[in-house]
């Protein structure tokens, strides 16, 4: 495993991670749901369906799977809805502003790998009130594979600079630690995302944190 003092670059995942997008990706299954004459579920019931996009708030706000007939009209109606008000409510999760103050005041560049397509990602992205902006951004649309296999991951690596083994990646899914073990990178799950407090423990992470600053209390950050 990489030493402490080489960790030299930061790729964190979007949804659950960097930003609070739940809020959004509710509000336009519930549009959905509302032109099909059902009422709005809570956020509550949504909120852990968030870092698995359009398939996952389907599946949970209109019990309907990708082979279904009717999930290709479903599926654009849901994501029109979102790139029409994709922030709206969406914020930066606290502490993520002065996680980056403090990685660009060490000299430590930052980038975003997520699996949200490029056409929903930029957007957003551009909305987002960073301290400093990431330096590079890689959608699900950017490498050949997304994750969990660890080709953007590999990717923003080589657009930062940074050799793989000197990178961490912070996610709050599975995949996001699968694509960093691929990768060769250090794999730090977000337990304050959408996964849970508990369900990374069987993740097999290098390390576990419940906020975004707890990255700079766990002995991997310079």
């Amino acid at each position: 495993m990489t030493p402490p003092h080489q960790i030299q670059a930061c790729l964190f995942d979007l949804d659950g991670t960097l930003a609070d997008t739940a809020p959004d990706l509710a509000a336009a299954l519930n549009h959905v749901r509302a032109q099909h004459g059902f009422d709005a579920l809570p956020l509550e019931v949504l909120r852990p369906m968030a870092s698995h996009g359009a398939r996952g708030l389907l599946a949970v706000g209109m019990h309907i799977t990708a082979d279904d007939p009717l999930y290709p009209a479903l599926k654009d109606a849901f994501l029109a809805r979102y790139l029409a008000a994709i922030r709206v409510h969406t914020t930066l999760f606290d502490g993520v502003s002065a996680l980056i103050e403090h990685l660009h005041k060490a000299a430590i560049p930052w980038g975003i790998v997520t699996n949200k397509l490029s056409t929903y990602t930029n957007p957003l992205v551009a909305q987002l009130p960073w301290p400093h902006p990431p330096g590079c951004i890689v959608s699900g649309d950017t490498a050949a594979l997304p994750k969990p296999a660890p080709d953007p991951l590999l990717y923003a690596a080589r657009r930062l600079q940074v050799a793989p083994e000197h990178c961490i990646y912070v996610g709050d899914d599975l995949r996001d630690m699968q694509a960093a073990h691929a990768a060769g990178m250090r794999a730090i799950a977000a337990a304050y995302g959408y996964c849970g407090h508990t369900e990374p423990k069987n993740w097999d992470a290098d390390a576990i944190i419940r906020h975004p600053l707890d990255l700079l209390t766990i002995g991997l950050m310079c």
